[in-house]
């Protein structure tokens, strides 16, 4: 994804799955929901946060591409 400089706490990361929940598959919100309960790095709070930034303006392709990114990094 694209490198960025600012660091997304919890909160935030919360917020944003929040707001693409409806666009996201079912399992998958699950998953990340579930992922952000655990002891996560600053570094994975980051990558989730920009994978969901502007998820429902992507392309379809762009979205299946980030579900598979989503998965690998929540272990799904």
């Amino acid at each position: 994804m694209s490198s960025c400089k600012l660091d997304h706490p919890l909160e935030d990361v919360l917020a944003k799955l929040e707001s693409q929940k409806e666009f996201l598959p079912e399992d998958l919100y699950v998953s990340c929901q579930r992922f952000l309960e655990l002891d996560v790095t600053q570094t994975e709070l980051n990558e989730l946060f920009h994978l969901l930034k502007k998820y429902d303006l992507s392309s379809e392709e762009e979205q299946l591409r980030r579900n598979i990114e989503m998965k690998q990094l929540v272990r799904a």
